[in-house]
């Protein structure tokens, strides 16, 4: 798919609140619906930083915007980036607006992204053919971080050789790979299962502000309107 494609879009960290999230909260609210506010406040407390999608190199934006998708359905905060060549880029049409919803965080090389993910007590899986483990085992870990390849040369040799150790999806028929959209849906499943949500107090509080930020309309002029009212 060619970069200039218009339905696609560069996948950046998220932007900063434009204000203290207690009054994007109290002057956005408002305007929410009370089922809305509900839904909000149930997806925030799924929210987890317990299993961590780490993608190496993905090239594909259809690929990109569906591990969004799978990471945001099964209630994963954070997805890592290891830079490739190219910036990311994902499919709108695919990822139906999920990155709004999630923390993207790009890191520049497989040692950079390894020694943040450490430094949060990951353990690190890579997906392959060989592994030892299956996509269920790593429900087990406390903190797990598991990286998706290259569609076509697979997770990197850095990456790899940094990692704790890979699994692999069983497969029973001919083929011996799936699409890497499909592979990391079923390991984020299986991954997330049991987890519940673990969120401090102050991060519910701030995905509350963003998550409220993108549900009113025009919400940006809003906010500013209200904040010049407060002051003059």
């Amino acid at each position: 798919m060619r970069r200039e494609t218009p339905e696609l879009f560069a996948l950046n960290s998220r932007d900063v609140l434009p204000a203290n999230p207690e009054v994007v909260c109290a002057a956005l609210e408002p305007l929410l619906t009370e089922e809305r506010k509900r839904r909000i406040a149930e997806v925030i407390a799924a929210r987890s930083h317990a299993v961590a999608p780490v993608l190496d190199g993905l090239i594909d934006p259809h690929n990109v915007a569906a591990v969004l998708r799978s990471a945001e359905a099964f209630g994963v905060q954070t997805v890592h980036l290891v830079a490739n060549t190219e910036p990311f880029f994902a499919s709108q049409k695919i990822a139906q607006g999920t990155q709004r919803w999630l923390d993207v965080v790009e890191h520049p090389s497989p040692e950079a992204c390894f020694q943040a993910l450490r430094a949060h007590d990951y353990r690190v899986y890579v997906a392959a053919m060989d592994g030892e483990i299956t996509p269920e085992a790593l429900a087990e870990e406390k903190r797990v971080a598991i990286v998706f390849g290259n569609e076509h040369a697979g997770v990197s040799a850095e990456m790899r050789e940094l990692a704790d150790g890979a699994y692999t999806i069983p497969m029973r028929g001919f083929v011996q790979s799936l699409n890497v959209s499909v592979a990391a849906a079923l390991t984020l499943r299986a991954a997330m299962r049991g987890r519940p949500g673990d969120l401090t107090a102050e991060e519910k509080l701030v995905l509350r502000a963003r998550y409220v930020l993108a549900s009113v309309p025009n919400a940006h002029a809003i906010l500013e309107e209200q904040l010049r009212r407060s002051v003059s």
